[in-house]
């Protein structure tokens, strides 16, 4: 079958990227059934459920960041705080971080490149080192609330004798256990993440069906949307632990874990329709897991006096205290999904400092120094946290406010690239993303990055105090809207017709 001007330029690109550095080596890669049976470049194969099995993997990796310590605990504090009311705001930002996610996993099926590799060779060296730094911030600040959380969860279990400082140890040691599955193949470290993720649904639906929220208001929660001048905070921190920027890099690396011929056409569309079908599933069941938590929270503590003071590491403790022990308190219960949620996410997090680094760095690094310099990175500053604030939960849930406002920060340092780069015909061939799309992609960016905004005014504006500091804050804030609109500018494509008239104008003069 002859190829169109489009396919033919797809095709040149595809050969020109195959030789280019690739996330995982052959060897490493999930070898796809049936992927060499046929010759026709365009031709879609028909839908397998083996082959989606084949696929399944990379959405379930990419989840755990809708489930770490820090999105549990804004969900408790919505569910404690405004009841059922934000059931709705929490399935449609999980949706949008759905559609953020298909685009990082749409760049790296079509180009056999991740999100890191790209931004390097897409702009210039101090541009890309500032991303990089931007980047590295953010997966510090979300590794600090995982380690944090798993920490808490193992001195629940062990009842106070293992202090927050030692859980951060025993968590470090994590990345150990991710050196092991990973030197078995990619499906391993994949069934390790499966048995997280059911320990933690089997976890908050007992809980749930301990509590036995509400079913009227749970669905008009999710049904009808509410929002009052009173929860808009929580509001705010439900959109905001969605988008993580670690995430968005993660996952255009995962989706290289298959071996797709990108010169196929029909085989990388193949692919996205496989990933785009496990990425749904794998966020509709965070979303559920998160609905657990809100609602039992909503249900327990709505209303109450303690409803503000309620945290990751006296939550079990109020739950404990207002539904006893039971044959196995609901204490340990919450305990355990908290652990699981911790050690996921911190493994992950590892996962994609190496992707990270590795990428902006252009570092050829073998598997255990990448590993060790990466955890090293979250593990020094999470000690001095856990000396610095294991007496007091306060101060642990004010430095989570502050730790949730640096991930906002950093947001549009994934977003705009990656909107900028799925958008142009030059990296992705016939995979780049049409008018429609671009347009509903840069709104969801922008409402996002609006809404964290917001979160990043309210937080500075009752913390800056005096001359001195509010200059500073104000310098910084110039330098950071500066870069984004650089950004921006650099993925600006002007039509053909104002290119041409441009030059003929240049050469006039």
């Amino acid at each position: 079958m002859p190829l169109n001007d489009e396919e033919e330029h797809h095709q040149l690109l595809a050969d020109r990227l195959l030789e280019e550095e690739s996330a995982y080596e052959y060897s490493d890669k999930v070898h796809i059934i049936g992927v060499d049976d046929d010759d026709d470049f365009t031709k879609t194969p028909p839908f397998s459920w083996k082959k989606l099995w084949a696929f399944t993997g990379p959405g379930f990796l990419m989840s755990i960041a809708f489930l770490d310590p820090g999105n549990l605990e804004g969900d408790l504090q919505a569910g404690a705080i405004a009841g059922y009311s934000l059931l709705w705001l929490l399935f449609w930002a999980t949706a949008m971080g759905l559609l953020v996610q298909l685009l990082a996993a749409r760049l790296g099926v079509a180009t056999s490149r991740h999100l890191a590799e790209l931004c390097r060779d897409e702009y210039p060296k101090w541009a890309r080192l500032l991303l990089w730094v931007m980047t590295e911030l953010a997966l510090i600040g979300a590794d600090i609330q995982e380690v944090i959380g798993s920490a808490i969860a193992i001195k629940i279990l062990s009842r106070g004798f293992l202090p927050l400082w030692s859980g951060v140890v025993i968590t470090a040691l994590d990345c150990f256990v991710f050196l092991f599955l990973e030197n078995y193949g990619v499906r391993k470290l994949e069934a390790l993440f499966a048995v997280l993720i059911a320990v933690m649904a089997v976890s908050f639906a007992w809980m749930f069906g301990e509590t036995k929220p509400n079913g009227v208001e749970l669905l008009v929660g999710v049904v009808v949307p509410k929002l009052s001048s009173k929860t808009i905070k929580q509001a705010v921190g439900i959109v905001g632990c969605v988008i993580m920027p670690h995430n968005v890099f993660l996952h255009s690396a995962l989706v290289q874990s298959r071996d797709i011929d990108n010169r196929k056409i029909g085989r990388v569309r193949e692919a996205l329709n496989y990933y785009s079908i496990e990425s749904t599933i794998a966020l509709a069941i965070s979303f559920m897991i998160n609905l657990f938590v809100t609602t039992v929270f909503a249900k327990s503590f709505y209303g109450s006096e303690i409803a503000n003071s309620i945290g990751l590491e006296n939550a079990g403790q109020y739950l404990q205290d207002k539904y006893g022990g039971g044959s196995f308190p609901i204490l340990y219960i919450w305990a355990i999904g908290l652990l699981a949620a911790g050690q996921s996410s911190t493994i992950t997090g590892t996962y994609a400092g190496q992707f990270i680094m590795g990428g902006f760095l252009h570092m050829r690094l073998k598997k255990w120094q990448r590993a060790l310099i990466t955890r090293s990175c979250a593990i020094v500053p999470t000690l001095i946290v856990a000396l610095a604030f294991d007496t007091s939960e306060k101060s642990l849930d004010v430095l989570n406010e502050w730790l949730n406002v640096l991930q906002c920060v950093q947001i549009p340092f994934a977003l705009i690239p990656l909107l900028c780069l799925v958008s142009r015909e030059e990296i992705m061939g016939v995979f780049k993303i049409g008018s429609t799309m671009k347009v509903i992609s840069w709104l969801v960016a922008v409402l996002v990055m609006l809404i964290n905004g917001y979160l990043l005014m309210d937080s500075l504006s009752s913390a800056v105090s005096g001359m001195l500091f509010t200059s500073v804050v104000v310098a910084f804030t110039g330098a950071y809207i500066a870069f984004i609109v650089y950004l921006i500018s650099r993925g600006i494509t002007f039509p053909n017709w104002f290119v041409k008239n441009k030059s003929i104008s240049s050469i006039d003069n």
